[in-house]
């Protein structure tokens, strides 16, 4: 039976519901099992001939209880999420100059990030219409270009739930910004943080589920990858492309992998793979200018510096929320010590480790940085030399390859979003540009909706507050109407809308009374 734990020691033996209803725990730790379940080599080579979604199920199944999920809902609702894709094999492992590629950009929104997020939005679905958050939830998340849209893509439309997205004006390129102001659905909200970093706006985020007040005020809830339910679903792609690869090359025994890395949850599952019994030989922190990860592999100064903007925009980050995951591991799981150096990090915005603890991690990651010139570069020679076009993190992640010399049949780099997102960098390596799919060209001609917001917690949680207030109204008044969903028969699956509408009127009018009274300080 497999409970969870925050890193900080506070909260400890919590299932999976509330683990992924909650987010952050109380405490300002993350959510970690407290054991790490296994994978025998027999159920691994049982995977090999299975679709991904059975693959998944069977994986995730591990860390979630049939109390929690029963195995019948959670095949659906892994079924569902990948039913999204736009090819059969969700994530496909091709050949490229003598290394394997994982393609991770073929969901809904052409980035990594929807494997775990058309997940995640049916699992809060799935626990809103089963008694959690008297089925409501308000989703908060920072995003430095591919969250956003990803979360937005899974959470538009689903009943109980509004999702608010933060991200910084001006610090996104212009395809990520519009595939996600251009969703019309009114759970949606985004928000523009003025003159702020992805930093200010995680910040932002992590002030308001450390506001307890705030937090049960609106049933807040976490999309980015604190919660633990994104690292648990990026597991599944290190089983897919380890037997993909096997397949290929039957003298292949052990499969590094090389992952374009920002806030560290992508990489992080591969680490929970290989603790899980998977064959995973090396794990490469692949960085560009902001390199706060390869820094401390290198000589374990975790030391915070200014963000640099750069061409890979999802990877501008000098935090890595993940990396307190990691940190309680290296710690031998002792919250005590995790708490002391997270303490004195907040404090100090430095934290050095040495000796066997620096050797520990060197062991467990390797790690290289990619600046702009080498990333354009690779770019352009892929392109040239292998007809493959790469997006600029994935551009990172290969030159990694190249930088240790670790490029063979055995080394999967993960392409973490369509080329086709990033035009404007890409064409300064590669001109002209091959031609976009039609899903990305045209969001250029559709209306937008977003806001913009001060860099300021309190000023967000107040504009979040009015938002939530008429989006619950309008769902309120919709249900009460004699057209409604529910007079036709509509949407009542499990009594779900029933127990939404109880909710919604209650929380319409508080909610809504106390935006007018905080507009009013």
């Amino acid at each position: 039976m497999v409970k969870y734990s925050s890193t900080r020691g506070a909260d400890t033996g919590e299932s999976f519901r509330h683990v992924v209803m909650t987010g952050l725990s109380p405490d300002g730790g993350l959510y970690v099992p407290e054991t790490i379940p296994t994978v025998s080599s027999e159920e691994l080579e049982s995977m090999r001939s299975m679709s991904y979604p059975d693959m998944a199920a069977a994986v995730m199944g591990k860390f979630v209880e049939e109390d929690d999920v029963p195995g019948t809902v959670l095949r659906d609702i892994v079924g569902r999420a990948f039913d999204s894709f736009r090819v059969a094999e969700v994530t496909p492992v091709v050949d490229v100059n003598g290394h394997a590629v994982l393609e991770l950009f073929h969901g809904p929104t052409f980035a990594f990030k929807d494997v775990a997020l058309q997940c995640l939005g049916n699992f809060f679905e799935y626990f809103l219409s089963t008694g959690s958050n008297e089925g409501r939830l308000a989703v908060l998340g920072a995003t430095s270009g591919d969250t956003g849209s990803a979360a937005i893509a899974g959470l538009r439309g689903k009943a109980g739930v509004d999702c608010i997205i933060l991200y910084p004006k001006g610090r996104v390129s212009e395809i990520q910004e519009r595939q996600m102001v251009t969703v019309p659905d009114k759970n949606i909200h985004c928000l523009s943080v003025e003159n702020g970093t992805f930093d200010d706006c995680q910040d932002i985020v992590k002030a308001s589920f450390n506001d307890p007040v705030f937090r049960a005020e609106v049933k807040l809830g976490a999309v980015n990858s604190i919660n633990w339910a994104r690292v648990l679903a990026q597991i599944t792609y290190y089983y897919w492309s380890y037997l993909r690869v096997t397949d290929n090359h039957k003298d292949v025994k052990t499969v590094s992998f090389s992952v374009p890395t920002g806030n560290f949850g992508d990489v992080l599952a591969g680490y929970y793979a290989r603790r899980m019994g998977l064959p995973v030989g090396d794990l490469v922190v692949a960085t560009n200018e902001n390199d706060i990860l390869h820094r401390f592999f290198t000589d374990g100064k975790y030391h915070r510096h200014g963000i640099e903007k750069t061409i890979s925009p999802s990877m501008d980050i000098c935090v890595s929320s993940n990396f307190e995951r990691y940190l309680y591991h290296l710690a031998n799981d002792d919250a005590k010590v995790l708490a002391g150096w997270m303490k004195s990090f907040e404090a100090t915005k430095e934290l050095t480790i040495t000796g066997d603890l620096l050797k520990k991690a060197q062991s467990d990651f390797l790690s290289a940085r990619a600046d702009t010139e080498q990333t354009l570069a690779l770019i352009k020679q892929y392109h040239a030399d292998h007809k493959y076009m790469l997006c600029p993190h994935s551009a990172v992640g290969v030159s990694a390859i190249h930088q240790l010399k670790l490029s063979g049949p055995s080394m999967v780099c993960l392409a973490t979003a369509h080329p086709a997102k990033f035009p404007e960098a890409c064409k300064r390596a590669v001109d002209p540009l091959p031609t976009p799919p039609i899903e990305l060209s045209s969001l250029f001609g559709l209306p937008v909706r977003n806001s913009d917001a001060p860099n300021d917690a309190v000023a967000v949680q107040n504009i979040m507050r009015k938002k939530i207030a008429v989006r619950v109204a309008a769902d309120a008044a919709a249900v009460a109407a004699p057209t409604s969903s529910v007079a036709k028969g509509g949407r009542s699956k499990e009594g779900m809308v029933p127990l939404l509408v109880t909710a919604a009127v209650a929380a319409a009018a508080s909610i809504l009374l106390r935006s007018l009274l905080q507009g009013k300080k």
